[in-house]
């Protein structure tokens, strides 16, 4: 596997010209760009002309991800050539929240193959229901197919997101490439690193990722008393106070979900997914040691897929709730996974709306508030 980065600021342009890519069929283009190329597309549009019949896939971003660094408002671009794996493309339009568990069935149908390994997914970060995507993915895929992915960001401005769907700049829409072949490996993990506070609640009204009551009591109503003067920053601020969920009393396996709106009139809260009713939430709070040595977890987690010396392609996905509560330490967790992989690996990413990985094995899980890392090499 031959790899290649190349990075597009306004004002520079391009770091440098494209790469020459002996076989594009063969060929993996990863696109992470600012909001902002959704209404000023031509610069990846033009970049991704020039190498028709190669497997693209992209999102927007809440800040993009180069090795051990934190970009913002411009393009990275990771260039993978594989000598021996295969590359399916798929899309499905998901204009509205219903739509989530069709389109992740229609991307699964697509994609399917006998010797299928992996699937990367992206997708519109602000009409899917992150949940229900990833329950149509596992309806269809065997649980030998590792998937991994995340959802578009738009910063904390919740206002438009967007996905690359065949060589364009689409919004409204979910993307994958399947990995085929029995010489590529893939490595995971996702890591969180909140700190737990207050009381477990009932989740006692919600209809699928929107939250009506916990306890019996308005949900927004009492997280507006956890945030204080910052309520009026929802739901940007929402997302210092994730909520983590579990199915009962004694379950280990533990969900995250960060808020994506707020809806007055309904008295409502919009997770990036499902919230089901009768379930257990309970609010999360930052702990930055504990979030930077999650991240390095995460990175440590990839390292199943075992020891290679073959070129290493590290995609991070990590959430925008996490930098903002970061701050000025972000480039710390990005630092700590960078540093876990080989030298002269890549690591490209960028920062989302929810991160699309298997718990720890099997079918795919949406969480929110992680640090998720795929790894792919191929031997």
């Amino acid at each position: 596997m031959q790899l290649a980065v190349r990075t597009y600021t306004k004002g520079r342009g391009w770091s440098d010209p494209p790469p020459v890519i002996r076989d594009p069929r063969r060929t993996l283009i990863l696109v992470f760009g600012a909001s902002q190329f959704g209404v000023e597309p031509t610069v990846i549009e033009s970049l991704l002309a020039g190498y028709p019949g190669a497997a693209a896939l992209g999102c927007s971003t809440a800040g993009e991800i180069l090795n051990a660094t934190i970009l913002d408002e411009s393009i990275v671009v990771a260039f993978a050539e594989f000598a021996h794996t295969d590359l399916v493309v798929a899309s499905a339009p998901v204009p509205k929240g219903a739509d989530s568990f069709a389109a992740g069935q229609a991307l699964a149908k697509a994609i399917d193959r006998p010797d299928l390994k992996a699937v990367l997914v992206l997708s519109d970060g602000l009409t899917v229901n992150g949940s229900e995507l990833v329950r149509g993915l596992n309806a269809i895929l065997p649980k030998s197919v590792v998937t991994t992915g995340g959802l578009a960001g738009d910063g904390s401005r919740f206002e438009r997101t967007w996905v690359i769907e065949d060589g364009r700049v689409r919004s409204g829409a979910v993307t994958a490439v399947g990995l085929v072949g029995d010489r590529v490996q893939v490595g995971h993990g996702s890591r969180g690193g909140w700190d737990i506070f207050g009381p477990e609640r009932r989740v006692t009204k919600s209809r699928g990722n929107e939250l009506f009551e916990l306890d019996g009591k308005p949900a927004l109503e009492l997280y507006k008393s956890y945030l204080g003067d910052r309520a009026a920053g929802l739901p940007a601020t929402g997302l210092l106070f994730p909520l983590a969920l579990r199915s009962a009393h004694g379950d280990a396996r533990q969900l995250v979900r960060t808020i994506l709106a707020v809806d007055e009139g309904r008295q409502s809260m919009t997770f990036a997914g499902d919230i089901p009713e009768g379930w257990l939430a309970q609010l999360m709070s930052a702990n930055f040691d504990r979030l930077i040595e999650g991240a390095s977890d995460a990175a440590l987690a990839t390292r199943w897929a075992g020891p290679t010396r073959s070129a290493t392609l590290a995609i991070a996905i990590s959430c925008v709730g996490r930098r903002l509560v970061l701050g000025e330490r972000a480039e710390e967790e990005v630092e700590a996974t960078h540093e876990v992989f080989p030298a002269d690996s890549i690591q490209v990413g960028f920062y989302s709306y929810g991160e699309i990985s298997p718990f720890a094995t099997g079918a795919c899980d949406l969480h929110n508030q992680t640090m998720t890392l795929t790894t792919i090499t191929e031997g």
